[in-house]
């Protein structure tokens, strides 16, 4: 596995990680692998969506009301006809296809960052 270069302290501090709790699940048809849309909640911050490819692992079901840890700095991005506005954090599996979810080993506030 490929180590990513040396990062400053200063660059860190530019990524907003923070948690939410997942509010809303639904399947992404338009999606070239399979995903969901989600929105999760981040408190002060406001529900923001995100799409995720976790259908391997994750139903629909289970993920309502499961907290999550997502970067919410970054810009929107458009993914067929949807818009992604945070990257929702995961532990890739061995194939690059199962990713386990990075959650909060107990509850959280809504929008709290990460440190």
């Amino acid at each position: 596995m490929m180590i990513k270069p040396e990062i400053s302290w200063a660059d860190f501090e530019k990524i907003d990680i923070r948690c939410g709790t997942i509010v809303s699940v639904d399947d992404f048809e338009k999606a070239r692998n399979p995903s969901y849309q989600l929105e999760i909640d981040f408190g002060d911050l406001g529900i923001k969506k995100s799409s995720a490819q976790i259908t391997s692992l994750y139903q629909k079901d289970e993920l309502i009301g499961k907290q999550v840890m997502a970067v919410v700095n970054f810009p929107k991005k458009q993914i067929a006809n949807f818009f992604s506005e945070c990257l929702v954090m995961g532990v890739y599996g061995e194939d690059k296809k199962d990713v386990t979810l990075l959650t909060p080993s107990l509850p959280v506030k809504n929008g709290m960052p990460i440190g």
